[in-house]
């Protein structure tokens, strides 16, 4: 499937505040989940997946883990001579500054969107994973003859992001009438997943005005005070989708993937999930190794006990070791006689022989990268 009539723009540091221990070397975009994956896999393959060829990464700070992670883009399919994955740093030119909202990082590439020949423009964050289709959402775009389309999803606004969020107020017709800021009501809400499609064209004009008005934040400065002469569609996603906005809810939903339903709901066949390849051999286990309801990536060694943890790529536990409900990242190394429960380590972590360390189901114990205990 080909659709050259979109572009793809993606935000891969909107959301740092909400995980700071996970993002001092990192960004949200570039934050590791699911034991092999990277935050922003998702929503780069879901632009893959729809035929987007032309895409766009506007990065604020720590994107050095990024930029590595996605190379030239050949994984997507984006690594080429016309359009493929563009990646703008801060300070790349003149006009390209540290931005605080979408206004500004858009406003820095305006002179890029006005060359590019695509009707449309699909601009998304990377703090949830999700298989949300493109192309529908695209195609439903077009059919409503809406200036602006909004995904949404009907849920309770997390506690850690009442004061992070949007929230849409829609009629009948699926038009939104209202744009919520900081939502702070209890129950179901139709809680905004921060993708957006709009014509091209149309953006450039817009982001133009809100800069004469110094204003920063799309939805609130600029959609939310334009609903009685823009027509704003919201479209619900119902599918499947983990939503990190803590290290409680990033912990449990690396955990969540252990159920094979919801790690089908995620990765379905008819849309690939892509992402760095690194050739590894298959996990190895020892003889007289336990191993029960986990995830386990390639390049693990397990000789000690594991349970209902998710290991990411090169993790070694160590005879004699007992690890259970743990999402341990890459290179992590659990050494003999170690016991540790509701942990959640970082890259290359080593635990020395004999520690115990204990977290509990509702404070999991974080550890950060490189750091031996």
């Amino acid at each position: 499937m080909v659709n050259i009539n979109a572009l793809g723009i993606i935000f891969p540091n909107t959301y740092d505040s909400l995980v700071p221990q996970l993002v001092q070397h990192r960004t949200m975009a570039s934050v590791p989940f699911g034991g092999r994956y990277r935050m922003i896999d998702f929503t780069l393959s879901g632009m893959a997946n729809a035929g987007i060829e032309n895409v766009t990464v506007i990065a604020k700070k720590n994107y050095h883990s990024l930029m590595d992670h996605l190379g030239s883009g050949r994984e997507w399919d984006l690594a080429r001579k016309r359009g493929g994955l563009n990646i703008v740093p801060p300070f790349a030119q003149n006009n390209v500054n540290v931005y605080h909202g979408r206004v500004e990082a858009l406003s820095s590439i305006l002179d890029f969107l006005g060359n590019q020949k695509e009707k449309y423009v699909l601009i998304s964050d990377c703090n949830v994973a999700h298989d949300l289709d493109f192309a529908a959402l695209i195609d439903a775009h077009v059919k409503s003859g809406a200036n602006v389309t909004m995904v949404y999803e009907r849920c309770e606004i997390p506690e850690t992001v009442k004061t992070e969020n949007y929230t849409l107020a829609l009629d009948d017709n699926g038009k939104v009438t209202q744009i919520r800021t900081n939502d702070y009501r209890n129950g179901v809400q139709n809680l905004s997943m921060n993708i957006i499609v709009m014509d091209r064209e149309e953006l450039i004009i817009m982001v133009k005005d809100a800069m004469v008005r110094n204003y920063v934040y799309l939805e609130r400065d600029v959609l939310a005070n334009s609903l009685n002469i823009l027509d704003v569609q919201g479209y619900e996603y119902s599918g499947y989708r983990a939503r990190i906005c803590s290290m409680k809810s990033y912990f449990d939903e690396n955990l969540r993937l252990i159920d094979k339903e919801n790690m089908h709901a995620l990765f379905p066949e008819e849309r690939p999930v892509y992402t760095k390849v690194r050739d590894e051999a298959p996990v190895r286990y020892a003889m007289d190794c336990k191993v029960k309801h986990s995830l386990l990536a390639d390049g693990c060694i397990i000789e000690g006990e594991v349970e209902n943890c998710v290991l990411f790529r090169g993790v070694k536990i160590s005879k004699g070791a007992v690890v259970k409900n743990c999402v341990l990242m890459q290179g992590t190394i659990i050494e003999p006689n170690v016991h540790i429960e509701y942990v959640t380590t970082d890259k290359n972590v080593t635990v020395t022989d004999g520690k115990h360390l204990e977290g509990t189901d509702s404070f999991p114990v974080y550890i950060e990268k490189g750091t031996v205990v």
